[in-house]
């Protein structure tokens, strides 16, 4: 794994107990189940709900949850001509929901056929929480995370600084 230098104008917050520091997170990325009941919420409407949810925490950010295709109500969502290319997951493709009349474009993502050591990832999708209503781990509703390129959650046991934001691209 390569370590990231931290940025010299950064002063990563102190978990405290129960809290997880993005300082601490691998890279590359580490994919991991996540424990707690996963729900996006679009437009009133149950969009994903899942208890089979993986995480994926990378340096730096907060953690980003993909739902498999099963737990997703696929009929609100449509692929996309939208396109990215990650240097550890390989090439995704995005997704539109609509639910009765309402659209949120390329408010999801998912990775067709992602890279060596990622496959777990496979059908799923990940959600902008800040593209839908809401989104949430457990009963907690996520905060997004800045910026309009990363994905992440973040969640009152996550602390940063988080990369996303004006003046973070160089982390």
């Amino acid at each position: 794994m390569k370590a990231i230098p931290m940025p010299q104008n950064i002063t990563p917050q102190k978990p405290e107990i129960g809290q997880e520091s993005v300082w601490d997170y691998p890279r590359p990325p580490r994919v991991e189940a996540s424990p707690q009941r996963i729900r996006v919420i679009f437009n009133g409407a149950v969009i994903a709900d899942s208890t089979r949810a993986q995480r994926v925490l990378e340096t730096s950010h907060p953690p980003v949850y993909y739902i498999p295709h099963e737990d997703v109500r696929m009929e609100h969502v449509r692929s996309t001509e939208r396109r990215s290319f990650c240097e550890f997951k390989g090439a995704a493709n995005y997704w539109t929901i609509e639910v009765d009349g309402k659209i949120a474009e390329d408010a999801a993502w998912s990775y067709k056929a992602p890279s060596a050591g990622y496959e777990v990832i496979r059908d799923h999708l990940a959600f902008y929480a800040s593209r839908v209503e809401a989104c949430f781990v457990g009963d907690e509703q996520v905060q997004s995370q800045a910026g309009d390129f990363y994905g992440g959650w973040i969640t009152s046991n996550i602390v940063g600084p988080f990369k996303g934001g004006t003046g973070t691209w160089g982390w």
